[in-house]
């Protein structure tokens, strides 16, 4: 299996940088209260020095929404939505350990983070401006269509995984009590982003070895590195650490 973005985005947006882990042994079972209170603390400090939508990395999302003709007030990336809801709330709802703590994490850092069930992907996995065919399956059960230019995780099958850039996950390939295998991407647009995602990429390599003893496959991918493949596909690609837990 094989991740990338593709050569338009990155043209359109430079300063893009991803961190991947593939983590196999998930499962609904571990306790993550203490590890995700931990990264709620961290986020919960940098809300109080202000709202998030101040945030460079927030800001860098907001103008990136508004390039795509997106109102940035009514679509949000995922780690806006998750600071406004801890800010407004006071806590983030549970729906999976793993996600919980991607979520946590993500608020942490102000940086979206997506997991994927591995085993609902179909072949190479790539984030591209949709074509208005694919295939997205809300968590109603409705199949939609994106908008033609919309950018979207697309599968070899021809399957939208998310809709608006992290704004809004397909309900086929979300973490579920049955997911084992998990492909999990981070993204910042913010310049100068590749130290904050590539210490996010440790920190959730940590929680996944501590808390699942997951073995782990990582990248950190930008421009001169772009792609990720899993490493029983290839286990010398430039941009991917092919040794658990390691970059």
């Amino acid at each position: 299996m094989q991740f990338e973005h593709s050569p338009r985005l990155r043209a359109a947006y430079p300063d893009l940088v991803a961190g991947v882990v593939q983590a196999a042994g998930i499962t609904a079972t571990v306790d993550v209260a203490a590890r995700t209170a931990a990264h709620l603390a961290q986020a919960r400090r940098r809300l109080a020095g202000g709202a998030e939508s101040g945030f460079p990395e927030i800001q860098a999302w907001r103008r990136a929404y508004a390039a795509m003709g997106l109102r940035p007030t009514r679509y949000r990336c995922a780690a806006e939505a998750l600071l406004r809801r801890l800010r407004l709330d006071g806590e983030l709802p549970r729906v999976h350990p793993l996600v919980d703590l991607c979520n946590a994490i993500s608020a942490a850092y102000a940086i979206p983070v997506a997991a994927l069930d591995l085993d609902r992907v179909d072949g190479d996995l790539v984030v591209r401006p949709a074509h208005g065919d694919e295939a997205y399956l809300s968590f109603a059960g409705d199949t939609e269509h994106p908008e033609p230019g919309e950018v979207t995780f697309v599968d070899s099958a021809g399957r939208a995984h998310a809709r608006r850039w992290t704004n809004r996950q397909s309900g086929w390939s979300a973490v579920r009590e049955g997911t084992s295998s998990v492909l999990i991407v981070a993204e910042a647009l913010h310049p100068g982003g590749e130290p904050a995602v590539t210490r996010l990429v440790a920190d959730l390599v940590t929680e996944l070895t501590e808390g699942w003893s997951a073995p782990t496959a990582t990248a950190v991918l930008t421009a001169a590195a772009p792609r990720f493949r899993t490493p029983a596909a290839a286990d010398d690609d430039r941009g991917q650490a092919v040794s658990p837990g390691s970059r």
